[in-house]
């Protein structure tokens, strides 16, 4: 069984905060007792990938330290049970393999899938709050980080009610619903962009902090030579000599971006640029036909070396993508979803400065591609470059850094623990 299967309530053994730690994973065994001073981490956050890739960057980011900062001995991870959780977890599944770790599907949702009715968020709150505050009991988890989605409700509830203290991850440049619903019963809101901060945080002291967005330890804000774009491109199956358009079709709002490739793709192939395409799960269909100088995949992972490989980027405005776009400093075509109420994916792509452009959906016609062409040709490649560092200029390439000392701050009785053992 997978070790991001769902777990059922009781399934671990309850366990003191001295005992040995119990491995999640079952048919592993006894995981080995936790150093002095290691972070029990519970995260609440599913159902997209803006609500995943964070917490990912961040464990994965806590288990490549090797320095005295705070590591993870336990992860705890509360989600809503949709498709996209397994395949964005399951890229942790390597990287946890010796740290004590369970999902638990906290069933909120339609048994058919959906998001919920406010009344249906309420009537399954309670018993979700009761499945969460086993699992942190079980986990003798130390801080929950909420990153977003429903979970966070039940999760922060359970946390509260356990005494276990709470920081929330703002990961959008304008606060989410759960940000500004659950800010009143957490200890610390941390923002990944300036944006989302409340008037005047950053000179009063407030307990709302910039921290940037948590990235995975290869997104370090070097600058990619030339010769290692071209060996990623190779790597991708592409011609590494000619420019590449990376193209990052997600789910929500994927399909106008999908039609602009499939009508003008040929033409962009034509005038000397390779086109990576991803369309976004189950939409392989709204790609182009396989053709020379084109490439179309569901879903890409790891992202590091088609971006690595890409001369410029067309996609929507996520702020986990953007992050990652800035932070290798990638030249972008922004096209923020229109239909958010607070249109938060154009507040993050106005984050990124002079690093992007933002064309309205309306635009994605045949002016677009002329700007395609021209922002990939030889004769744009000085515009590029002051392009890239104004994007690796934005994001802090400490980030996860940052985040996981404030969450190791909050961790009750770890400063005491650590200094035991070092006396």
């Amino acid at each position: 069984m997978s070790p991001i299967a769902t777990a059922l309530p009781g399934s671990l053994p309850a366990r003191s905060p001295s005992s040995p730690r119990v491995e999640a994973q079952p048919g592993r065994g006894n995981a080995p007792a936790a150093p002095a001073g290691d972070l029990r981490l519970a995260i609440a956050g599913g159902g997209t990938g803006g609500h995943l890739v964070p917490g990912v960057h961040l464990c994965t980011r806590a288990l490549s330290r090797h320095d005295e900062r705070p590591t993870l001995s336990d992860v705890l991870w509360l989600t809503s049970g949709r498709s996209v959780e397994e395949r964005v977890l399951a890229r942790l599944d390597e990287k946890l393999s010796l740290v004590a770790w369970e999902r638990v599907v906290l069933p909120l949702e339609r048994a058919g899938g959906g998001a919920p009715s406010r009344p249906e968020l309420l009537l399954r709150t309670a018993p979700a709050v009761v499945r969460a505050r086993r699992a942190l009991a079980r986990h003798d988890s130390q801080v929950l980080l909420g990153i977003g989605g429903y979970t966070c409700l039940p999760a922060v509830l359970a946390a509260r009610s356990l005494g276990i203290p709470v920081a929330l991850l703002e990961m959008n440049a304008a606060p989410g619903s759960a940000t500004r619903w659950l800010a009143p019963f957490a200890r610390t809101v941390l923002h990944a962009w300036k944006g989302s901060l409340p008037s005047g945080a950053e000179r009063s002291g407030t307990r709302h902090v910039h921290v940037g967005p948590p990235l995975a330890p290869e997104f370090d804000g070097r600058e990619i030579p030339a010769a290692e774009e071209a060996g990623a491109r190779a790597e991708l199956g592409l011609d590494p000599d000619r420019p590449l358009l990376l193209v990052l079709g997600g789910s929500q709002g994927a399909s106008p971006i999908n039609r602009f490739v499939r009508m003008h793709a040929p033409a962009i192939v034509a005038a000397g640029i390779s086109v990576l395409h991803q369309t976004g799960p189950g939409r392989i269909g709204e790609g182009c036909e396989p053709f020379s100088g084109y490439r179309a995949v569901e879903y890409l992972a790891p992202m590091h070396r088609a971006l690595a490989a890409a001369t410029l980027v067309l996609t929507r405005g996520g702020a986990s993508t953007l992050a990652e776009i800035a932070a290798l400093g990638r030249p972008a075509l922004v096209v923020p979803y229109p239909h958010h109420a607070d249109r938060h994916q154009e507040r993050n792509a106005a984050e990124l400065g002079e690093g992007v452009r933002i064309v309205p959906e309306e635009r994605l016609s045949g002016s677009l591609r002329e700007e395609i062409e021209n922002l990939c040709s030889d004769a744009a490649r000085p515009q590029r470059e002051l392009m890239s560092r104004a994007l690796r200029a934005v994001v802090p390439a400490d980030g996860a850094e940052r985040l996981l000392a404030i969450l190791g701050s909050l961790a009750p009785n770890r400063a005491e623990s650590a200094e035991g053992a070092r006396s």
